[in-house]
């Protein structure tokens, strides 16, 4: 079978937890003998070396949104698209945007969910064509709900299932307001009758989206994501100091000013003076003005030598990251459908801090490799920590659980063929619904 996965780029400036778990099942599929096409849109991908001359970003960041904003820019010749689409044009943009905001792009959001009766109807055209002509797949899987707007034409013009993952589309859409939120959940609704399947990453995210965009029973099936363990060290707990690590976006929807101020009270309780905070995973220009408020809290009481900021995040720095932390907390706000981060953890040998929030408690029961507290306020997460962060036998039980619960409810190989499963059953339909 011949898959074309359509990923949203991060541009590699922040730690992608779905960018790095759509690449990472792409290879998994891979190792099973499928054919797979990453094909990036806007940015490039996260940890991807792919060369841009071979798969071309399409809908580029640069060049959709001055269309969007600047009706003159609809008009422009060619070679001023073919610049805007450029790698170094893109990676700049990657460097100094703030790619994950909702806020100011709306009107493209919604003209994305309508494809072809969108402004970016030309890009639409261009991504079919070259999908039909070059890449000829057996089906075409959409890294999110956010793009259902591609799925009418793919099919009108290939005559192949769409499927569709279903990944923290919430997060997005519920920060706009009422009116554009409201449209966007109604576009997308209407426009996933068009599609052969959706794929949830958690149980809880699927029964979030069901009830959100009124999913049919029949199209509607779970997936969780997976890691190899194998592609991972454990460092034994015994071997390391009592660092709590946090790994995703520095910002503050996912949770940076609660990990802060928990850990100050933390600090507060002399028995846990040997304990310190590291902290990684990038950040987007958005997110400045925010990291820097976090720094000067964390000055203000004199510990600045006990909180430990780590620019690189990919790997090998990822690696070495997990070789440092007894445990990983990333506190965000209103939780994850899933969160890549704690399967990266456990399959290293790391227990879990997590909020009950979202699929984080899935995670942690099937796994069995953290706790969870509840609410999600900085005193109940540095109580949380303190139950655990300086008993070393209490750690290494649970990382030794977390580990054998990733290799038996979160093994990648053995989601892939669950995933190939799915198509071979949309595929098998022979009748495409447009």
């Amino acid at each position: 079978m011949k898959i074309a996965h359509i990923i949203p780029g991060s541009g590699g400036s922040f730690y992608c937890g779905n960018c790095l778990r759509d690449s990472k099942y792409m290879k998994a599929l891979q190792d099973l003998g499928q054919e797979v096409i990453k094909v990036p849109l806007y940015l490039p991908l996260f940890e991807d070396a792919h060369d841009l001359n071979e798969v071309p970003v399409f809908y580029g960041a640069v060049d959709i949104y001055l269309k969007q904003r600047f009706p003159v820019f609809r008009h422009m010749p060619a070679f001023v698209d073919k610049m805007l689409n450029s790698k170094s044009v893109l990676n700049l943009a990657a460097q100094n945007a703030g790619s994950t905001r909702a806020k100011g792009l709306e009107e493209m959001t919604v003209s994305m969910l309508l494809g072809e009766e969108g402004l970016q109807k030309e890009e639409l055209e261009r991504l079919v064509e070259w999908l039909r002509d070059e890449a000829k797949p057996d089906v075409v899987h959409l890294s999110n709900a956010l793009l259902l707007g591609l799925a009418r034409r793919i099919k009108q013009e290939m005559n192949i299932p769409v499927v569709c993952s279903l990944q923290d589309e919430d997060v997005w859409v519920d920060v706009m307001s009422d009116k554009h939120r409201e449209e966007v959940w109604q576009i997308m609704e209407a426009r996933g009758r068009e599609v052969d399947a959706f794929i949830a990453v958690s149980d809880f995210y699927a029964e979030e989206m069901k009830m959100r965009i009124r999913i049919r029973p029949d199209q509607l099936f779970i997936n969780h994501i997976g890691v190899d363990a194998a592609d991972y060290l454990v460092k034994p707990v015994q071997e390391k100091e009592p660092v709590i690590g946090f790994i995703s976006r520095m910002c503050e929807e996912n949770g940076l000013g609660i990990l802060v101020d928990a850990f100050l009270l933390l600090k507060e309780d002399e028995a846990f003076s040997p304990v310190k905070l590291k902290i990684t995973g990038g950040k987007t220009n958005d997110d400045t003005a925010f990291i820097k408020q976090q720094k000067k809290k964390i000055a203000a009481v004199g510990l600045e030598e006990q909180v430990l900021w780590v620019e690189e995040f990919e790997n090998p720095s990822r690696q070495n990251f997990f070789d440092t932390v007894a445990l990983l907390t990333v506190p965000v706000l209103n939780g994850e459908a899933f969160g890549l981060y704690q399967l990266e953890a456990l399959a290293s040998g790391i227990p879990l801090v997590q909020p009950e929030l979202g699929a984080f408690p899935e995670v942690v029961g099937l796994s069995e490799g953290g706790i969870n507290y509840h609410p999600n306020s900085p005193k109940k997460l540095a109580k949380a920590w303190k139950s655990i962060i300086m008993d070393k036998e209490k750690l290494a039980a649970l990382g030794t659980k977390g580990l054998a619960g990733v290799k038996t409810n979160f093994d990648i190989h053995k989601q892939s063929e669950k995933l190939v499963r799915i198509y071979e059953s949309v595929t098998a339909k022979k009748q495409y619904q447009v």
